[in-house]
């Protein structure tokens, strides 16, 4: 019989949610263990325990906030009770959900966690750059015809529309203009939209 691992305990579930909220509000950059397990309930020697080490901590916590906005990637192929027309309806599917206020914590701890990952390249923050870009290129990707897509021009244009929108979300962090940045954004779809 092949060897299995455990997956994770109901108190390490608990936990790591109740961490995860805590980033969310506080986020990663200057981390403490201490404060950290004070504010969740447990202590630093159980959380080392756990996870093996902060950078350990650090990954978790990443791969869950990953996990969300992978939720919210699944899910877009079936907003509006069928999947995207097309590239410019995926953008602004995508938008919508970018700059509602809710998610603000969330993407603020993407925007540091993907900072992080160009100038830490090891240790927790590994890759995590990388992962998103594709992760939100196959989401665009899949939003375009076959014929787009897979045309000379279909890269290029998924890669505009993700960076448009990656832009336009740190502006919106940077600034809480929603309605300067959708603007912009509305102005990205048209020219999307525009035959060619």
């Amino acid at each position: 019989m092949p060897d299995v691992e455990p997956g994770p305990s109901a108190r390490q579930v608990e936990l790591l949610e109740a961490a995860y909220t805590y980033v969310l509000a506080n986020g990663l950059a200057d981390l403490s263990l201490r404060p950290l397990a004070t504010a969740i309930g447990s202590s630093p020697r159980v959380l080392m325990f756990l996870w093996g080490s902060k950078d350990g901590l650090i990954g978790a916590l990443l791969r869950r906030a990953r996990e969300d906005e992978l939720r919210f990637l699944a899910r877009l192929d079936r907003a509006d009770g069928a999947a995207p027309a097309d590239l410019a309806r995926s953008v602004e599917l995508v938008w919508s959900w970018l700059a509602d206020a809710e998610h603000r914590p969330l993407l603020r701890l993407w925007a540091e966690s993907y900072a992080r990952s160009l100038v830490e390249p090891e240790g927790p923050w590994a890759g995590f750059a990388r992962a998103t870009v594709a992760d939100w290129l196959d989401v665009l990707a899949t939003a375009q015809p076959a014929l787009e897509r897979d045309g000379a021009d279909g890269p290029a244009r998924r890669t505009l529309a993700l960076a448009v929108l990656r832009g336009a979300l740190l502006d919106l962090l940077a600034t809480d203009d929603e309605p300067r940045v959708t603007g912009a954004v509305a102005l990205q779809l048209n020219l999307l939209r525009a035959p060619r």
